[in-house]
């Protein structure tokens, strides 16, 4: 189908016919006989998969990636490759970031923070195809060196991982350098606190106004996700007599659910009640003037808060505040009924936001004792320690392993002759007088 044309002084082409049947030739340059061999093979698999309509096969893929972008260029200009975007990495990454529409504001911020720290570590002018497995790996590793949590490494491998399948799927690359690099969520014990109610109105009451208390109250009392619910809440949203409230969730809007509903909890009606009275007539949304879906003002001023009310401020303020209120919540109510409130699952719950408090720990501290009920008193139980075994058998047919302890005598204790089958063929009649061996 090829073959390997010698043109002197080492230079070798390889010429074939294509489907019209006119000669195509690749020069390619200098080489030796086993390497032109190599190529006219990897050219005839193409020449197949061209006029089958197939994909090449693995391994003629991996050669096509790992081929100079001279090469690459002969055999686009013959028609057996799509002609090659010889692409630099952080210009594609920057590209397909710019080029999703359809992300959040939020999500943008975090694929460009992982965009900034690609470049930091490979430079600007690394390509696409440069980027190998163990390169990958040492770019994981340089992050968990400079000390970040892992659950930020694993976000920040994700994106990666992300943004190279998407050069897969393109076809500027043959295989996906960050394909296995671990990268599922993660919870981080380190950063969960829960936030007493002591703590909450220390933190009110450090609030300058009524608006930044309702920050506050919505995000502890009412669980909600701040900043992206607590701008899209509007006053119609609130249902004063039937003590409802539709939340708006940007962050569950693509799984279809754009809204869920929660209870008016007796805690944050007074806030909103406050809210209310000041506001104007024409006012649409509850919050007025802290609207930027960033979220950074409100978490840096509320921990500025925090420490004028004597507190530490807490690693995810605003997070920790959601993830208490849940916390209580699973208290009195369905896990299932709780995080339909919250707008979570059980398996996000467990991981980030339940917590075991103090509270919890001397509550179960100071639950009743339930003992054993038995049968028989220990006394009778221990009663007759030198009576016969068929007297034993008679007199205490449900002997319980609570009996068998409270005994302070010698211990009942049967000869292997006596615990034989019995007439039904087993020794199931015989469970209850049998003591459990002791290794």
């Amino acid at each position: 189908m090829a073959s390997i044309h010698d043109r002197g002084n080492g230079y070798r082409r390889i010429q074939f016919l294509d489907a019209d049947r006119r000669r195509r030739n690749i020069p390619l340059g200098k080489v030796t006989k086993r390497q032109a061999e190599s190529v006219r093979i990897k050219v005839e698999a193409l020449i197949s998969a061209k006029l089958t309509g197939h994909v090449a096969d693995d391994e003629t893929s991996l050669w096509l990636s790992r081929i100079g972008s001279g090469l690459a260029h002969e055999l686009a200009r013959v028609g057996l490759i799509p002609k090659r975007e010889i692409a630099q990495a952080t210009r594609f990454i920057e590209d397909y970031v710019n080029s999703r529409e359809d992300i959040k504001p939020a999500t943008r911020r975090a694929w460009m923070q992982s965009l900034k720290r690609f470049r930091q570590h490979f430079g600007e002018t690394c390509l696409l195809k440069d980027v190998s497995k163990v390169q990958a790996v040492e770019w994981r590793q340089s992050l968990v060196n400079e000390g970040l949590a892992e659950a930020t490494v694993r976000k920040y491998s994700g994106y990666l991982k992300h943004f190279f399948a998407e050069a897969v799927r393109r076809e500027l690359l043959a295989a996906n350098p960050f394909g296995t690099l671990v990268s599922g969520s993660v919870g981080n014990e380190q950063r969960q606190y829960f936030v007493t109610r002591e703590e909450t109105l220390r933190l009110l009451e450090a609030c300058p106004d009524n608006e930044w208390r309702l920050i506050v109250a919505l995000s502890r009392y009412g669980g909600l996700r701040c900043p992206s619910e607590h701008i899209e809440l509007r006053w119609r949203d609130i249902d004063w007599n039937s003590g409802i409230i539709i939340v708006r969730s940007p962050k569950t809007e693509k799984q279809g659910k754009p809204f869920r509903r929660i209870p008016l909890f007796p805690e944050l009606r007074e806030f909103l009640t406050d809210s209310w009275d000041l506001a104007l007539p024409s006012a649409e949304f509850v919050l007025t003037r802290f609207r930027d879906p960033n979220g950074a003002y409100i978490r840096k001023r509320l921990g500025q808060l925090i420490q004028q009310a004597g507190m530490i401020p807490w690693p995810r303020i605003t997070h920790n505040l959601r993830a208490s209120r849940q916390t209580e919540l699973e208290r009195t109510s369905p896990t299932h009924v709780v995080c339909a409130i919250m707008g979570n699952t059980p398996r996000v719950a467990q991981r980030h936001y339940l917590q075991v408090t103090d509270e919890d720990l001397t509550r179960a501290r100071s639950l009743p004792v339930v003992h054993q009920a038995v049968q028989y008193g220990a006394e009778s139980a221990c009663t007759g320690s030198q009576t016969t075994l068929g007297e034993q058998r008679g007199n205490l047919p449900q002997l319980t392993a609570t009996q068998d302890v409270a005994c302070q005598g010698e211990p009942v204790r049967y000869s292997s002759k006596e615990s034989k089958a019995g007439v039904d063929g087993n020794r199931t009649h015989l469970a209850s007088f049998q003591r459990p061996h002791r290794v």
